[in-house]
């Protein structure tokens, strides 16, 4: 196996183990918040709302479950999380041992099927807490980081030549008529440059960038500097399409999501997905490279409900003052 495809194999193993260290994560969440908002249900149905120290230990429990799904789901350490719910679950047998031993009849009853219940949890998060651990030891020979930053490709292409592409992309004063939340972007260098762009709940995240590589006319390659709000890189490449006109426009993007998986789940609520937004963005730099400006329908002239972006008139068919001004040329 080459050493590509073994970095591949290990991310992968690595993304797998995200995934369900947020499954995890979410119904952790779930749990506390059934357990702080509805104590006495829970102890009903678990069969020990005849203890007076169950209204004690049951929000508790709660509380810890919402601990775990902070680390679980904002945390790439998904390991160390995912053993921390292991020994919840050995502290919650117990004590399930020790009630089912003072317990007869009904609530013996359903304390031994919740008991089960948290069994099968246990065998989850076992299996999870062992593969996060080993594939962070691998990632670790391999050089592969937990977790690590979104990665975002996105692809479209434009009816002009590369170069043109090129030049107008090059040209950073651009990129906020396109680039939906980009705020401004204000060049400090030959090669450097300082971002400002719009974020959820109405926030800001600043940060300087630098271009890494450049081949005019193919390519460009950057990466944010010191302390980013977002640390972020990217490489954009202008590939001459086969009809021998356009321009192909192949985007890589990464980048760190403020809050996490939690910000990247309110950022999608709000019609913010990270994915969507780079297609989105590359879908109005074709429009303004082949047209001239961002169009909008009549159906939809404001845009997203997250953010009211580009309020440019709605499309309609050229007047005949226009048609007859084209003629002339």
């Amino acid at each position: 196996m080459t050493q590509l495809a073994t970095r591949e194999a290990a991310k992968a193993r690595q993304d797998e183990v995200q995934r369900r260290g947020r499954g995890l994560g979410w119904m952790s969440l779930g749990l506390g918040v059934a357990q702080l908002a509805a104590p006495d249900t829970v102890r009903r149905i678990s069969g020990v709302d005849d203890s007076a120290t169950s209204k004690t230990v049951v929000p508790l429990v709660g509380a810890r479950e919402l601990v775990h799904a902070a680390g679980l789901l904002t945390s790439r350490r998904k390991s160390i999380w995912a053993w921390t719910r292991v020994v919840g679950d050995a502290m919650d047998l117990a004590s399930l041992g020790v009630a089912i031993a003072h317990r007869s009849g009904r609530r013996r009853r359903r304390l031994v099927g919740v008991t089960g219940a948290i069994v099968g949890i246990t065998v989850v998060d076992l299996l999870t807490a062992v593969q996060a651990t080993r594939a962070k030891r691998i990632g670790a020979v391999r050089g592969v980081r937990e977790g690590g930053p979104m990665e975002l490709t996105a692809t479209t292409t434009i009816r002009k030549p590369p170069p043109k592409v090129y030049a107008f992309w090059r040209d950073l004063d651009n990129l906020p008529t396109f680039m939906a939340h980009l705020e401004e972007i204000r060049t400090t260098g030959d090669r450097t440059s300082h971002w400002s762009a719009s974020a959820p709940f109405g926030t800001n995240v600043e940060w300087d960038a630098e271009i890494v590589d450049e081949t005019p006319g193919e390519k460009i390659a950057w990466r944010s500097t010191g302390k980013a709000d977002v640390p972020n890189a990217g490489t954009v490449r202008f590939v001459p399409a086969p009809d021998g006109v356009s321009t192909e426009v192949h985007v890589v993007l990464s980048y760190d999501i403020p809050g996490g998986a939690i910000g990247k789940a309110v950022a999608r609520y709000f019609g913010e997905e990270p994915h969507q937004q780079l297609d989105d963005d590359l879908r109005r730099f074709k429009q303004v490279m082949e047209t001239g400006q961002v169009v909008r329908s009549d159906g939809a002239p404001w845009g997203k409900r997250a953010r009211k972006e580009f309020p440019q008139r709605p499309a309609q068919p050229l007047s005949d003052a226009e048609l007859a001004k084209g003629a002339d040329k």
